[in-house]
């Protein structure tokens, strides 16, 4: 079975983990009834860990799914299990996926290894030439980020949009950013580069 995006992608769905009883696939349109509630679960893990997950609002995240950039995680039961989505900057020369999140019922499964690699592939697919990067206070999201193929880099090797780091606005971290002049931070630089496999 395959998912399409925009009618020119197709990408296979990650099967049913039987212990987990959870699906991982592109997020679309039907999704949208989903958004607010993966707003919140965002809202509420940044909260819980003090640390810098940006905030999305619904409408950010239907947007998301509309473009077929965003990978969701349904339960059995078609609960919110997960959620994680695409950026792009530099007309496309830089894509991160960003606000991985998994509900706290469903962690310790494996699940946000799926829902990265499902986010991943999907980057590859849809943005093949653009270097993949990402920041990260999470040893979890570094070592999935590894087995992935990124290594760790100083930030100047990232994207210098400011719209990116202007994303970094509603993390306690962010006056760090700011003194550092955005060359260092509590967060961690990593970098898939295409060209360099």
């Amino acid at each position: 079975m395959s998912v399409t995006v925009e009618s020119t992608l197709s990408l296979p769905v990650i099967p049913r983990s039987a212990a987990a009883g959870v699906e991982v696939q592109v997020a679309t349109s039907q999704h949208f009834d989903l958004a607010v509630r993966i707003s919140s679960l965002i809202e509420k893990a940044a909260a819980a860990r003090g640390t810098g997950i940006a905030r999305r609002d619904p409408a950010y995240i239907r947007g998301k799914m509309a473009e077929g950039k965003a990978v969701v995680a349904l339960g059995p039961k078609g609960q919110v299990a997960g959620f994680c989505y695409i950026e792009t900057w530099n007309h496309g020369r830089y894509a991160a996926n960003s606000g991985l999140i998994v509900a706290p019922a469903f962690r310790r499964m494996g699940l946000a290894r799926r829902i990265k690699r499902c986010a991943f592939e999907l980057s590859r697919a849809r943005y093949p030439k653009a270097k993949l990067f990402g920041i990260t206070t999470s040893l979890a999201v570094m070592k999935i980020n590894s087995e992935l193929g990124y290594r760790p880099v100083t930030f100047s090797e990232l994207t210098d949009d400011d719209v990116f780091w202007n994303g970094c606005q509603s993390c306690p971290n962010f006056d760090v950013l700011t003194r550092m002049k955005r060359k260092m931070c509590l967060c961690t630089g990593m970098l898939f580069d295409p060209d360099a496999e």
